[in-house]
C-alpha cells in the first residue's frame, strides 16, 4: 500500500482495506485463472493497481454516472478505480468467461456494490454509460468502433463524457485517424517510477 497511498494520500480507511484485499487475494485466483503473467503479479501495486488509478488524476466521476470498461481481464481498471469512486456504477465487460469468473469472485471478496461483471464480445453490447475505460485492450481504432455508440453525450466527472484508454508506446500510428481530435496525458506527469514514463492516457471525447 506504500506506493498507492504515496500517490493517494486522501484514500479512507475501507478503501485501504479494500486495495490491501484486493493485493491479497488475486494472486491466489491468478494461480488459477492466469490473467496476469507471472512477471507482473509481482508488481501488482505498481503495474496493474497504480496504472489503473492514473486515470483518476486526470478524472473524476459524479455520483450516479456509469463507466464502462472495455475487455476488463482481470478487473482492470474498473476494479481499482471502483473503490476508489464507491458511488459510481461500473460495468465490467469481457468475452472471455473465466476472467469474468474471477471478477465476480473479487468482487464478492471485496463486497463491492458498484461493479456489475458481464461476459459479452463487446460488439454485441447494448448498455450505455457516461464513459468508458480500457486498458491495453485492443488498437485504439478498434476499441473506438467498439464502444463510441455506447458513450451518452454530457458530461459526469470533471470531463465530458467520452473514452479514456490507458496505453503505450509509440501511438503515431494508432492515433492518426484521430490526431486533432485525441488528447494525450503523459503519466510521467503524476509518477516518477520509469515503469510509467512509456505510459499515458488517451483521451476521445464524445
Amino acid at each position: 500500500m506504500e506506493l498507492i497511498l504515496r500517490y493517494f494520500p486522501e484514500l479512507n480507511p475501507a478503501q485501504i482495506s479494500q486495495y490491501e484485499h484486493l493485493m491479497r487475494i488475486l494472486p491466489r485466483l491468478n494461480d488459477r485463472v492466469n490473467v496476469i503473467s507471472r512477471k507482473d503479479i509481482g508488481a501488482l501495486e505498481e503495474r496493474h493497481i497504480l496504472h489503473s488509478l492514473a486515470i483518476a488524476k486526470k478524472f473524476s466521476f459524479e455520483p450516479g454516472s456509469r463507466v464502462l470498461d472495455a475487455g476488463t481481464g482481470g478487473g482492470f481498471p474498473g476494479i481499482p478505480l471502483a473503490i476508489l469512486f464507491p458511488e459510481t456504477t461500473f460495468t465490467l465487460v469481457d468475452s472471455i468467461r473465466k476472467k469474468i469468473l474471477l471478477v465476480e469472485e473479487l468482487c464478492e471478496a471485496l463486497e463491492m456494490k458498484n461493479v456489475i461483471p458481464i461476459n459479452q464480445r463487446m460488439e454485441n453490447l447494448q448498455n450505455r454509460s457516461d464513459y468508458v475505460v480500457s486498458r491495453a485492450v485492443t488498437a485504439f481504432p478498434r476499441l473506438y468502433r467498439w464502444t463510441h455508440t455506447l458513450i451518452r453525450p454530457g458530461k459526469s466527472g470533471s470531463m465530458p463524457n467520452g473514452l479514456i484508454s490507458l496505453k503505450g508506446g509509440d501511438l503515431e500510428d494508432e492515433l492518426r485517424p484521430f490526431l486533432h481530435k485525441v488528447k494525450q496525458f503523459p503519466l510521467s506527469e503524476w509518477f516518477e517510477e520509469p515503469f510509467f514514463s512509456s505510459k499515458t492516457i488517451v483521451y476521445l471525447k464524445k
